[in-house]
Order: structure tokens, then sequence, then C-alpha cells
């Protein structure tokens, strides 16, 4: 039978395979194989942690989808997602890591029981989890199939939200406000790293009240000093010091949405050039949220941030946000818009974004970054509702 604790309505499962249906259409895609556990859950519901493992869902035109993956997560799959038990298809246990057979012969074999082995096939090329050794095997395996590129294809898709999925992140956000709220209250000089992340992963997987909390796609990231110059280290043994910036970038989850937020504490007085970076940080986010509007495009909300920037010296080479909502390792981000001055997405209401302008300079870093929508009518609405600005701890 269906999943018994499905997140989203009837509705919201039919509303998105009707959008993944006409794009295959469009693209006349007759089959289209979805690795990417984010997109396999936005279409079934298949919550689990499998996808270090073969395992996809096949789109059909004329009949509902099929998960398919290993044997030892069929379960898993008839417990989560919304179509019946036998649209869950199975590869056996020697397939895992074999160096004799792989598990897309066993998929070749499921589409050719279906008449689908001439058929055009959609498979998401540039992907974390589809290895050139699988694209290899089923183009061998499948030697009359045309092999179509369909990445991407149903992440954008995924770019509008529903109402249904905007709540979900609004409790998201209402993690991410407490895990903030935490480090501002516990950290201090002195604070190993490695004991501050424990009290993260507490706040965010008890979560609040009405919204337990679930793993995030990102681990949390906490360089300090001239480590906070790069941008993606984690933590270690050592400790919180005075006289130096650390930033924190954080999510709160809830069934696999996301609201990152980040903010950058610093223990004594701080520098004046690291003040005055955060007073044209701080005007270049709210120039942008002004202009995080529908109708405008994605570029315009980079350079209505860049502006008060270049004017106070500073250049980033980076881009400053991209389109979030359901994630799994290893990011949270959905790989489709970018916030740069080059893209000329038009934005629509119902888009969510994380606006994301790191600095990270030399020998120095700072993050204030919000988790936005975008609305029929006006600014880019922050889901999260906390003090914009650098956290000074004495």
């Amino acid at each position: 039978m269906p999943g018994q604790n499905l997140p989203f309505s009837g509705t919201e499962y039919e509303r998105r395979l009707a959008l993944v249906r006409s794009e295959m259409a469009r693209r006349g895609i007759d089959v289209l194989f979805v690795e990417d556990p984010s997109n396999m859950a936005w279409i079934t519901g298949y919550d689990g942690w499998s996808f270090y493992v073969h395992q996809g869902v096949l789109v059909f035109m004329d009949e509902d989808p099929v998960w398919w993956g290993r044997k030892q997560d069929s379960n898993g799959a008839k417990r989560t997602v919304w179509m019946q038990d036998d649209q869950v298809a199975f590869y056996a246990d020697n397939f895992v890591q074999s160096t004799e057979r792989h598990p897309m012969q066993d998929l070749a074999s499921l589409l050719i029981s279906k008449r689908h082995e001439t058929n055009r096939i959609g498979v998401e090329l540039e992907n974390y989890y589809f290895s050139a050794k699988a694209y290899l095997t089923i183009k061998e395996s499948l030697p009359n199939a045309e092999m179509i590129d369909a990445t991407w294809l149903v992440n954008w898709l995924r770019a509008v939200k529903s109402e249904e999925e905007v709540a979900f992140m609004r409790k998201a956000a209402r993690i991410s406000e407490k895990i903030v709220d935490g480090i501002t209250e516990r950290a201090h000089v002195g604070m190993r790293k490695a004991d501050l992340v424990a009290d993260i992963y507490s706040d965010a997987i008890r979560g609040t009240v009405d919204a337990w909390g679930d793993y995030p796609a990102i681990v949390p990231l906490l360089p300090s000093g001239a480590d906070a110059s790069a941008p993606h280290l984690t933590w270690d043994g050592r400790t919180l010091q005075s006289d130096e910036a650390t930033f924190f970038e954080i999510s709160g989850c809830y069934r696999r949405y996301h609201a990152p937020l980040c903010r950058t504490v610093f223990f004594g007085k701080p520098p004046q050039y690291l003040l005055d970076a955060e007073k044209a940080l701080l005007e270049g986010l709210e120039a942008g949220l002004e202009a995080a509007r529908a109708g405008n495009v994605a570029g315009d909300i980079a350079r209505a941030l860049a502006a008060p920037l270049t004017a106070a010296g500073i250049e980033r080479g980076a881009r400053a946000g991209y389109p979030i909502g359901i994630s799994y390792p290893p990011d949270w981000g959905e790989r489709t818009i970018s916030i740069r001055d080059e893209d000329q997405t038009v934005l629509e209401a119902g888009m969510t974004f994380h606006f994301m302008p790191g600095l990270w300079m030399d020998g120095w870093g700072l993050e204030i970054t919000e988790s936005i929508l975008i609305r029929p009518q006006g600014a880019a609405e922050c889901l999260c509702d906390r003090p914009r600005g650098l956290i000074v701890k004495d």
C-alpha cells in the first residue's frame, strides 16, 4: 500500500507528476530516469539514506512512476512513496559494489520488460549520484535506445514552491532561528568548536515544538580568523579565540526542506575594516532584497548587492545565492538559478533562495545571509527573523 506518512497531499504529487510529464513531452523524452534523491523524493515521497548505492525513479507517460533500487531498500520505498507496492522494483544484493555485474544491467532488463528498449530515455548526466560507469553500462545494455541528457529537468520544475512546500520551509526557518539563538547564547572564548557543533546539532535535530528537525544536507561550517577566508571549512578541537570572527553557516531542516541562515560572531572589539565591511554588506543585502521582486531577473539582485560593496572597495568573485528547498547531502542548493550578474532568469512568486553574499577575503571572512521567498508583489520576504548584523560578544 502507499506510504502511510506522506509529507504532501495526493493533489500535490499529481501536480508535480503532471509538470514532469509535460516537460518530458516538450523534450521528446519517452521515459525519464531520475537518480537525484531530492528529485526522487519530490516526485514520489521516497525518503531513505540509500543514495550511496544505485537507485532511481522511472517516470513514464502511461503508468505511475516506478521506484527502483537495492532490494533491502524496497521496503523503505513501500513505506514512503505514494505509489502502490507493485510500482516498487529492486535488484539483488549481489549487484552491490560488484566487479562482475552492475545495477544498470538490472535497470535495463526492467525497461526491456516494459518494452522501452528502443525509446528516448532521459538521464541526469550531471549529477552527484550517477556515475560514468552507470551511464556507460546502461548505454551498452540498451544499444537501441537513445539516451537524452535530462540534467536538471526536475530541478527547474522545483523552482516555484507550492504553498505546502513553503509551509515546510517556514518550519525549517524556525529551527534555523533556534540554532542561531543557541550559538549567540552559548559561544564563548575558550569553547571547543566540537562542543559548539554538538549543541548546534542538538538544536537542529530537536527542532521546535511543532517541527522535529531532520538532518541538513550540509554540515555546520564555522571557520575562524584567517580560516574564515575559506567558505567551506568545518570544525575541529580548537577553541574560539578573542579578537577574531567566526562565521556560522547552518540550516534548519524539516522533512528535507531547508532554510539556511548565516551569521558572524566576533569576540572582543571588531577592527574597523570588519565594521566597514559589515556596513557595506548590510546595505547590499537591503538593496538586493528590494530588487528580489517578481518580474525582475536574478542578475538584478546581484547588481543591487554589488553597488555598495564596490563603493567600499570590496570585490566579490562568487555568486550571491542559489535556490533552495528539498535537498539531500551533499548540497542544499537546487543547482539551477544563480544570483549573479549574468543570470537572466525571471523571478517568479514562490521561488525561494539562499541570498548568500559571503565575503571571503585574504585573512578574514564575514557571512550575513537570508533565506528569501519571492512574493507576488513587493520585495522578497525573509523566511527567518533574526537581527541582521555582526554579533559582537565581549
